[in-house]
């Protein structure tokens, strides 16, 4: 077996598509909630990170006291043990995921290993993360992890199709950039992770801040593959069957027209945020998505070039609007003289490994 091409297989191997090496999608550097530049940070994440560290912080040295004076219970042991716990956690989530999780490469999944190795390059990573693919069981999910200075990708198979290739590609492509992004985004630092170790014991400051932190990933998401957006929201919000039967705009119109104080409490106690408000960030760029309170009313929003409107994902509003052309599912960079790709940059220096 030895001297084949891993980018072909081995002998006689077929099924999947071939390894295709990853496209760095033309950007600018400054960042934003347009597909063209760096994807911006949520605004309340940071402020909302700050206030629940400070929290954990003076809990921690509460237990340390604690434990000095002899008072020690449940909660002050579970306190002191945090630190061991939370690498405990990571070191076997990870070992699960070497053991059990089939690695994505050149020669298995190609088609994910390449968008993994494009949100990386999209982001300016300098480290590709490792991606794995594990049994899905029906359920729609992917996460981002990491243990020490590794970080991983993890995708369920039920957003592939039988024989490797992605069920919706360009839906794939925003959920691996979305996943990508909370690792470009500090989210899975084990430092980050242990500052924020009380958000379970905060039910809408804790949740707040990891719903912030899912608009963040949504915009790296979005600047990774726009067009994935809305394919993406269908598959969470039917499945992967009857997704292409839910109507984005539809939905997301919906966002400011379901009212009532639950409504509010369940959006408050969600780690993510509620679809149709989710819909509707992904859909009006010229804002950060809504954390508290329900969208306004529809309003047409700045309308920002390449990017979805209200009246239509990907369609112009009444009277039109310039929308820069595609290249391969990435919007193209615009110039003063009309819309030009630029020549393909490698944000590492060097070949991605």
């Amino acid at each position: 077996m030895s001297g084949w091409d891993p980018k072909v297989g081995p002998p006689g191997w077929s099924g999947q598509y071939g390894y295709a090496p990853p496209q760095v999608p033309p950007h600018q550097q400054t960042r934003g909630l347009s597909p063209f530049g760096m994807p911006a940070r949520h605004s309340w994440e940071i402020p909302l990170l700050v206030i629940v560290v400070t929290m954990t912080a003076f809990a921690y040295m509460l237990a340390i006291l604690l434990t000095v004076v002899g008072e020690i219970n449940q909660f002050v042991l579970l306190l002191m043990t945090a630190p061991i716990l939370l690498w405990v956690g990571r070191g076997m989530n990870y070992a699960t995921m070497r053991v059990n999780g089939v690695r994505m490469s050149p020669t298995q999944f190609p088609e994910g290993y390449r968008m993994v190795q494009e949100a990386a390059a999209r982001f300016g990573m300098e480290r590709v993360p490792d991606a794995y693919v594990v049994l899905g069981n029906g359920a729609i999910n992917a996460f981002a992890s990491g243990h020490g200075f590794r970080r991983f990708v993890v995708v369920y198979s039920d957003l592939f199709e039988i024989g490797g290739a992605a069920r919706e590609p360009d839906g794939l492509a925003f959920i691996i950039g979305h996943e990508v992004g909370h690792i470009a985004a500090g989210h899975v630092s084990y430092w980050r992770q242990a500052g924020m170790f009380l958000v379970p014991f905060l039910p809408i400051l804790g949740n707040s801040l990891i719903r912030s932190q899912e608009y963040t990933a949504d915009n790296h998401g979005y600047c990774n593959r726009h067009l994935g957006a809305p394919a993406a929201m269908q598959t969470l919000a039917a499945g992967k069957y009857l997704n292409t039967l839910v109507g984005f705009d539809e939905m997301a119109d919906r966002a400011p027209q379901e009212k009532g104080f639950f409504v509010w409490l369940v959006n408050a106690m969600s780690s993510h945020p509620v679809l149709t408000w989710r819909m509707w960030a992904l859909r009006d760029r010229s804002r950060h998505g809504k954390m508290f309170l329900r969208p306004d009313p529809p309003q047409r929003p700045i309308p920002m070039v390449g990017a979805p409107t209200p009246g239509g994902f990907g369609g112009p509003p009444t009277g039109g609007y310039p929308v820069a052309p595609t290249t391969g599912g990435y919007p193209t960079h615009p110039t003063t003289s009309g819309y030009q790709a630029p020549p393909p940059q490698n944000p590492y220096g060097q070949t991605p490994q």
